[in-house]
């Protein structure tokens, strides 16, 4: 079988680098040249306008990789609609993570769009298959030329059935290679290119996708620009690893019950690839607004629902508080009277409790959550910590905390509570579902 870590090549047939960043090393990915080449953007066009991009989504979409998508192309400046293909705007996206949409999808009828992209999940991918409208906007998306994509199971499922990767190299979560195999020429590359039309794998191969949706959109040195700051992982397939000292088992009755706050500015990935995550392993996790409503603006515009408001979930105990990041949300918990005194009641009962990103820095830090520990936080926050010690690895887990830098580890973050919860097993089983751990 072909390995799933085949490196490809961009039209220059020079090697993609992501980040500029020394600590990042470069991502190579592998695309199909056909002999119908989608052109570069030019720079007078780059110029006038911002490119417009289709994010459909509907019940049972998988939102981690609809969030990353629009998380990273908003990052790119891109102009992002996301549609629900629903009767409403409010959609339930797998593992119980609620989504508002932009607009419904019948509002798009008469846009043109630089580029269509297609998350993944089920039954989601199916109900995007069997919307009437989002198919014929995406048939003539491609009819005219430009570009579209898809993830997981809708290259299968959407573009296959409606006959959009006929003659296409082509790529798909490794279940649904079969059924893509009728449509296209199948690869295991992480993400692939063949004119205009990009597929990729799974959930832990979007955030290479959507970067090199922005290379097709705005060239290499916007999509280097915009995957520096996302602190991605050097080499995607490797096993993840993690900075364990004083060593602590963590403990619970049975399934953890973990706390997950967000707020008005909160990163929208993080929040989203914890809840995600955690509920894939069967945690139970509730998520909580830090406002008077529960629906939040997270810091790139996704609009996400919470399960419950702080104030009421402060009612329970949890085995783990975990605070993703995002300079507004990470600001908005510091001031959170409740919030903060849940954390230091979970330190003084040496229960487990962590932040990733800005969190660490905005939120721990100033509050004496990190005295005597050791931490790390966003490359640009680790001025901030009174430990620099260990800031340069991507999760730090000290006894009862774990930290971790940014969107890009946001998987590792997340499997290393897994970890701690369950086992390494169980985590790398997991990783390797999500395709984010070579198989």
């Amino acid at each position: 079988m072909a390995s799933l870590l085949r490196p490809f090549h961009t039209f220059s047939s020079l090697p993609l680098t992501f980040s500029k960043q020394p600590s990042v090393n470069p991502l190579l990915f592998a695309t199909h040249r056909s002999s119908k080449r989608f052109p570069s953007p030019s720079s007078s066009i780059m110029a006038t306008a911002a490119r417009k991009v289709l994010v459909p989504i509907a019940n049972g979409t998988e939102p981690l990789e609809a969030v990353v998508i629009i998380d990273v192309l908003r990052r790119a400046g891109t102009d992002v609609t996301v549609a629900s293909v629903e009767k409403q705007l409010q959609v339930d996206a797998c593992h119980g993570i609620k989504i508002v949409a932009d607009a419904l999808v019948s509002d798009c009828a008469d846009t043109v769009f630089d580029l269509i992209s297609l998350p993944g999940g089920l039954p989601g991918s199916t109900t995007l298959k069997d919307c009437e409208i989002l198919e014929k906007i995406v048939k003539k998306q491609a009819l005219d030329g430009r570009l579209y994509s898809a993830i997981c199971a809708a290259p299968a499922v959407a573009l296959g059935s409606w006959g959009l990767l006929n003659g296409k190299k082509c790529t798909c979560y490794p279940s649904f290679m079969e059924q893509l195999s009728s449509s296209g020429t199948v690869v295991e590359d992480i993400v692939q290119q063949d004119g205009n039309v990009v597929t990729s794998r799974g959930p832990g191969t979007v955030m290479e996708f959507s970067v090199a949706l922005i290379e097709q959109l705005l060239g290499k040195d916007k999509a280097d620009e915009v995957s520096g700051p996302l602190v991605m992982s050097p080499k995607h397939g490797d096993e993840y690893s993690i900075l364990e000292l004083n060593p602590l088992k963590w403990t619970c009755d049975k399934n953890p019950k973990i706390l997950v706050p967000i707020a008005d500015g909160t990163e929208e990935m993080e929040a989203t690839i914890i809840i995600d995550v955690l509920r894939r392993a069967k945690a139970e996790v509730v998520v909580a607004s830090v406002g008077d409503t529960l629906e939040i603006l997270a810091s790139r515009k996704v609009k996400l629902v919470a399960d419950t408001l702080l104030q009421d979930a402060a009612k329970l105990s949890y085995d783990l508080i975990v605070l993703p990041g995002g300079l507004g949300g990470a600001q908005a918990f510091s001031k959170s009277d409740i919030l903060v005194e849940m954390l230091k009641n979970q330190l003084e009962a040496n229960k487990p409790y962590g932040a990733i990103c800005a969190s660490p820095a905005l939120v721990l830090e100033p509050h004496g959550l990190l005295k005597g520990k050791k931490a790390t936080a966003f490359p640009a926050m680790c001025s901030k910590l009174s430990d620099q010690s260990e800031v340069e690895n991507r999760v730090v887990v000290d006894g009862n905390l774990i930290t971790s830098r940014g969107p890009g580890t946001s998987i590792e973050f997340a499997l290393a509570i897994v970890e701690k919860f369950w086992s390494r097993e169980k985590a790398l089983e997991l990783a390797k579902t999500m395709v984010f751990v070579q198989p």
